[in-house]
Order: structure tokens, then sequence, then C-alpha cells
């Protein structure tokens, strides 16, 4: 991952260009791009301070307004798919995905979970038994 320029090189850029010299002047001196220097700039005209923000910044959740809705309608249908809750959510005007749905429901701590109430088949396949279980005969 790409990592900021250190707080010091920016001090001394920004100190050039208020001292007079021109930004491409103490870009080539520095090293770094015109861009860089430029920004940085306005960043102290701005705010006062060269330091950098945060990298990433965290995306807001788009189901978060619609919380209530969503939670009540899975307590109304709890056998609701989550595609299904997609297509809802399209009818009511929200453009979510099902990744976003699915991670929703994560955070909620709610999953669909199948139920153990049916029980399964014997293994198919070599060596599965066909019919009633034979006894090993004894050895005497």
């Amino acid at each position: 991952m790409v990592r900021a320029y250190s707080l010091d090189l920016r001090e001394r850029v920004v100190a050039a260009v208020t001292e007079g010299e021109t930004c491409r002047a103490v870009s080539a001196r520095f090293g770094v791009s015109v861009a860089s220097v430029v920004k940085w700039s306005q960043r102290v005209r701005r705010t006062g301070s060269v330091a950098p923000d945060k990298f990433g910044r965290p995306r807001p959740f788009v189901l978060e307004p619609h919380r209530d809705w969503v939670l009540g309608r899975i307590a109304d249908k709890p056998d609701l798919t989550i595609q299904a809750l997609v297509d809802e959510l399209a009818d009511r005007g929200v453009k979510a995905s099902r990744f976003a749905v699915w991670n929703f429901l994560r955070r909620e701590a709610i999953s669909f979970k199948k139920k153990p109430a049916r029980g399964r088949a014997g293994p198919a396949g070599r060596g599965a038994p066909s019919g009633p279980l034979e006894t090993p005969p004894s050895q005497a």
C-alpha cells in the first residue's frame, strides 16, 4: 500500500513556497510532483496543517437508513431469501446488491441456517449399504 510523504518533507516544501519560491522550483528541489506542492500549500491555507488525511475512508452502509424496515420484514417472514429481500428493496427504490444485504444481515447477527428437521438419505455411491445391514459371521 502507498504511504504518505513524511510530515517533515511536507513542512519543508510548504515553507519554501511561503518564502516565495515557485511550485515548479520547489517540486524539482525536493523531488515531489508539482501537484503535491500545490495541494500541500492549499491544505496549509485551508486547515493550517500539512498532515495527511487518513487513507481509505469508511463507506456508509446503504441499508442503514432502512434498518427497521428490513428487520421488520425478516420478523414477518423469517424464510425470506436474500434475493427476495433485494427485490423488495428494489421495489421500494433502494438499490442494494445481494452482498450488501448479506453483509447487513451478518452485522445484525441474522443467519439463514438450514434446519436439521429432515433426516438425510444414506450415502450414495460405491460401498453404500443397499439393504438391511448384515452382521458379520462370528469367528469361533
